[in-house]
């Protein structure tokens, strides 16, 4: 049932995502950002995690899980460190895929070229 669940989640994120971006002038950086800040939404209120429990690991593919890492981690380490921990846990958890994002953009780019 979890593959069945974690493909209707995804599907659904990305239906949502097409059906705005048909219908509205929003570019898909906009609503990459949308989502972001949905995902962090929803876990600042704890839903995201029930999403993940039920749904299994179809909720940790769309974009909503960057935004549930950053306040995951900004929440855990708030907890320790205080106000600062704010800022320390966004990177905690983060890090590694913002990192593995920078490293193989910098050897794509330098393997292909860009289309004009």
């Amino acid at each position: 049932m979890y593959f069945l669940y974690s493909f209707l989640f995804c599907g659904t994120i990305c239906l949502i995502a097409e059906i705005i971006l048909d219908n509205t002038k929003l570019t898909p950086g906009h609503i990459t950002s949308i989502f972001v800040v949905v995902g962090a939404a929803l876990d600042a209120f704890g839903i995201y995690d029930y999403f993940i429990a039920t749904c299994g690991g179809g909720t940790l593919v769309p974009i909503t899980s960057f935004g549930h890492s950053l306040i995951h981690g900004a929440l855990a380490k708030a907890e320790t460190f205080g106000f600062l921990g704010l800022l320390m846990g966004m990177f905690d958890l983060t890090a590694s895929g913002i990192t593995s994002a920078i490293i193989f953009s910098f050897i794509f780019t330098l393997f292909f070229q860009a289309k004009d």
